[in-house]
């Protein structure tokens, strides 16, 4: 599962770095290229906050944030069982190292560079591929959470499938009504 992990986190790394550089050349500040109207837009921001500009002033504290996750994500990966949580940890490492590379390589200066952000959408907060990734892959973790998905593969709670091998003949007794006696070995 790990390598599920690391090939979803170097596509979104990739695909945040390429669009970062394209944007950066390609877009003046303070001048907006319309795709769908004023409401789907490219405009090109620099982010020293969070999320939505939040925190701004705490990039340092942010950087480390990011940098906990990302060893986080990587301590762990190895008990991976589960596939979805590969694909939502994946995006969620991805987009913790673009906007971490851009912590760390952007102006002015190490641990309080500025992110590059160029996605505008109606009335929501200029984002970046990276935020996108960390947000769906958040969200996608809360779900398999809320439906009892473990991070190993396991379920938990009542949510046992025929296919779980920690189910026993008699939970599958219990869940139809039969007992012992009602089965019988077909007679050799």
């Amino acid at each position: 599962m790990w390598l599920i992990l690391l090939v979803v986190a170097v596509t979104v790394l990739i695909a945040d770095l390429i669009t970062k550089i394209v944007a950066v050349a390609l877009i003046e500040p303070g001048d907006p290229v319309e795709i769908i109207g004023d409401t789907v837009t490219f405009k090109l921001v620099r982010n020293s906050g969070a999320a939505f500009s939040m925190a701004t002033g705490y990039t340092w504290i942010l950087t480390l944030i990011a940098l906990a996750v990302v060893a986080g994500i990587i301590r762990y990966s190895h008990r991976l069982g589960s596939i979805w949580w590969a694909l939502g940890l994946g995006l969620v490492l991805g987009g913790a190292l673009g906007n971490l590379i851009d912590r760390i390589f952007r102006a002015p200066g190490p641990l309080r560079g500025h992110v590059v952000d160029f996605m505008s959408v109606g009335w929501w907060p200029v984002f970046n591929v990276a935020d996108s990734a960390v947000v769906c892959g958040a969200i996608g973790l809360v779900v398999l959470t809320l439906f009892g998905f473990e991070f190993d593969g396991t379920r938990s709670g009542g949510a046992k499938d025929a296919d779980d091998p920690a189910r026993t003949d008699s939970d599958s007794d219990t869940a139809t009504g039969s007992t012992q006696s009602d089965r019988q070995a077909p007679d050799a």
